[in-house]
């Protein structure tokens, strides 16, 4: 009992400082993947928190298109750093592939639940206060569009009632049941 005692509460605190930090530089990446609006409040605030590890990276490491390379190593070198963390508070270790393929699924899982979360907010928004405007439902229209647009395209819209986000949410749910568990098992 002793050393899962304090070591529970520092990996809850490692699981949710990197987890946090993680997210908002996913969030970062994919906002300027989508090209949402860079003068956002939201925006502003993710690159001010962000800019700090990203900055240097840069000069190493440049963006390929609309893709972000230095935020993509940052998220897998943060995500690996806090699994090699966490085995050494469990007194394991763990190799760097192994480490990497964990990461990588991590950080697959996350982008699609970024998904997820953004479409059931954007859909009870929309049912619960539609046509207000908010900085941060700007953008989340800005994330969800491009998976949204291609859905509409399937599923027109019947007698006015949108389907796309219920196409959007089984995709999803399908994605993350077909890609997650094959890179999971091939890590352990």
């Amino acid at each position: 009992m002793g050393s899962s005692y304090v070591t529970n509460p520092v990996e809850f605190l490692i699981n949710t400082l990197f987890g946090l930090y993680i997210l908002t530089v996913m969030l970062r990446f994919l906002l300027a993947v989508v090209r949402a609006d860079f003068y956002n409040p939201v925006s502003q605030f993710l690159v001010k928190v962000t800019n700090p590890p990203l900055r240097p990276m840069r000069r190493v490491l440049p963006s390929v298109g609309k893709l972000d390379t230095s935020a993509l190593v940052l998220m897998v070198a943060l995500q690996m750093l806090s699994f090699y963390l966490i085995a050494l508070l469990r007194g394991g270790g763990v190799s760097i592939g192994a480490l990497l393929i964990l990461s990588v699924a991590e950080l697959i899982g996350l982008f699609l639940n970024v998904l997820l979360f953004s479409i059931l907010v954007q859909v009870v928004i929309s049912w619960v206060n539609p046509g207000t405007y908010n900085p941060a439902i700007s953008l989340l229209y800005s994330l969800t569009e491009p998976v949204l647009r291609p859905c509409r395209r399937l599923i027109p819209p019947i007698s006015g009632l949108d389907l796309s986000p219920l196409v959007a949410l089984l995709g999803i749910q399908l994605a993350k049941m077909l890609l997650l568990p094959p890179l999971y098992s091939l890590a352990h």
